[in-house]
This record gives C-alpha cells, sequence and structure tokens, in this order.
C-alpha cells in the first residue's frame, strides 16, 4: 500500500464518517416524527412545515450514506485551489450538503403539491377499496421503466462520477458551494425521483420501505456494477409494483392510500 493511497483513505474516512453518523441522526429523528407504527400517505400530510421539515430530513438520512463520493472530491478539490489561493471558504462542503439539500426540499415542496391536488379532485374510484392498488402498482411499475430510460442513465452518471461534475460546475466561495450543491441536487433528484415516488405510493411515512428504497439508492450510486444494480433494482420495482397491484394484501407492510399521517386518523394495513 503506498504512502499516497494510505493519505487518501486517512482523509476519506472521516468524511465517510461523519455523513453516515449524521444520517443516523436523522434517523433516529425522522423515526419518531413518523410514528411508533408505520403510516401511508393519506388524505392528510401534515401541515406544510411539518411535511417540508420531516421530508428535509428523510432526505438526509436516505441520501448522505451515497453522497459522500461528491463531498470528498469536493473537499479534495477546494483544499488543491486554496494551497493556490484561488479558493480561501473554509465551510464549502457544509454549505454544498445545505444547497443539496434545498434542492430536495424544493422536490418535496412539489410532491406536497401534487399529493394535495389528487387528494382533492376526491375521486371515489381511486380509494383503496376500489382502483387504489391499481394506482399505487402503477406509480411502481412506471418507476421500473424510468429506470431504464436516457435521462435516468445520464443522471446516474453525473451523480457515479463527482469529479467530472465538480470540475465542469465549479464556482469559487460560499455561494458557489451553495450553487454547486443545488445543481448536485437537481441531478439527484433526475436520477431517483421515480424512486420517491414509489415510495409515495408504498407509504411516504413507512419506516420500512424508506429503508427498502435507500438500499435501492445506494446500491445504484456506490456498487462498482452499476448495470447490474441498476438491472436489480428495475426488477425488483417491477415485481414490487405488480405485487401491490394484483396482491396488496401479500406485500408486507403495505398500507391503506387512504391512511392518515401523524395527527389524522390510524392508518390501517391494506386488506
Amino acid at each position: 500500500m503506498t504512502t499516497a493511497h494510505v493519505r487518501s483513505t486517512s482523509g476519506r474516512l472521516p468524511t465517510i464518517g461523519l455523513l453516515l453518523a449524521l444520517a443516523a441522526i436523522c434517523w433516529a429523528v425522522v423515526v419518531p416524527r413518523m410514528g411508533s407504527n408505520d403510516s401511508a400517505m393519506g388524505d392528510e400530510l401534515g401541515t406544510l412545515g411539518f411535511f417540508i421539515g420531516t421530508w428535509t430530513l428523510m432526505m438526509a438520512a436516505m441520501m448522505f450514506p451515497s453522497v459522500w463520493p461528491t463531498v470528498i472530491v469536493f473537499r479534495r478539490l477546494q483544499a488543491a485551489r486554496r494551497r493556490r489561493g484561488e479558493d480561501t471558504a473554509s465551510t464549502g462542503s457544509a454549505l454544498l450538503v445545505a444547497g443539496y439539500l434545498g434542492a430536495w426540499a424544493v422536490a418535496g415542496l412539489v410532491g406536497f403539491a401534487v399529493v394535495k391536488g389528487g387528494r382533492a379532485l376526491e375521486i371515489d374510484a381511486l380509494s383503496w377499496d376500489r382502483g387504489g392498488p391499481l394506482l399505487a402498482g402503477a406509480v411502481i411499475v412506471a418507476a421500473a421503466a424510468y429506470q431504464l430510460t436516457p435521462l435516468k442513465n445520464v443522471c446516474l452518471r453525473h451523480c457515479r462520477g463527482p469529479f467530472g461534475f465538480l470540475l465542469e460546475h465549479w464556482r469559487p466561495g460560499a455561494l458557489g458551494a451553495v450553487r454547486m450543491g443545488v445543481r448536485h441536487g437537481l441531478w439527484c433528484i433526475g436520477c431517483c425521483w421515480a424512486l420517491m415516488a414509489a415510495l409515495f405510493a408504498l407509504g411516504i411515512m413507512s419506516i420500512g420501505w424508506m429503508a427498502v428504497i435507500t438500499v435501492f439508492i445506494a446500491a445504484e450510486k456506490l456498487l462498482p456494477w452499476r448495470r447490474t444494480a441498476t438491472a436489480l433494482v428495475t426488477v425488483a420495482l417491477l415485481v414490487l409494483g405488480l405485487a401491490v397491484a394484483f396482491a396488496p394484501e401479500r406485500v408486507p407492510g403495505l398500507m391503506h392510500m387512504d391512511a392518515g399521517m401523524p395527527g389524522s386518523a390510524p392508518a390501517e394495513m391494506a386488506p
């Protein structure tokens, strides 16, 4: 093992450890907010403030375990620029992460508006006792189909290759770090929005399904076998979507789409 490799590893481990620790803290905060029982996306998402706060914590818990390559590359590039006197910001990585979470917070606002708008229509045919399982299953199958699109491939390539992304979009200073974080967050949203739609369909406040989607995201972004990981996630989504559509009672942890969020009526297991 070379000296350079030792230095590289020793500099990388604290960053990974910090992000994993922050993710663990977010999980510890999110779980009580969701309640002791798994709850599904229901008629009420709670207040906008409650939802966005919980959503942002969820994104930190789910994304921090797989965003560390970008943070590490950013820190190394910034250190190199600082040595040349080109960038003196000392809190750049924190601002990068803040911008990244900010992009996901905006995505949460969009999701909130879509769900609220859909619920306001009060289409009885889409209630869980009627067409709800088919709708939820269709959303998950659509997420599987998105896995195979060129857009998904491009977005995932940016997420897996942060060095090229940061070199191309580098902006100096604190504002530059935030802007790069937002831009990287947008690529990540492009990569993962369909998986998040599947999470909404399965139960946005379900701890179990949140953990499953987290594993899917980490596998696609971190495993060296990108195509294999994507294929496995695609197959898993396809099977899951069909199961939700045609045999929801056999899907563990699946909740009524009509069940409430914390503060609304108690959730019930899907029949």
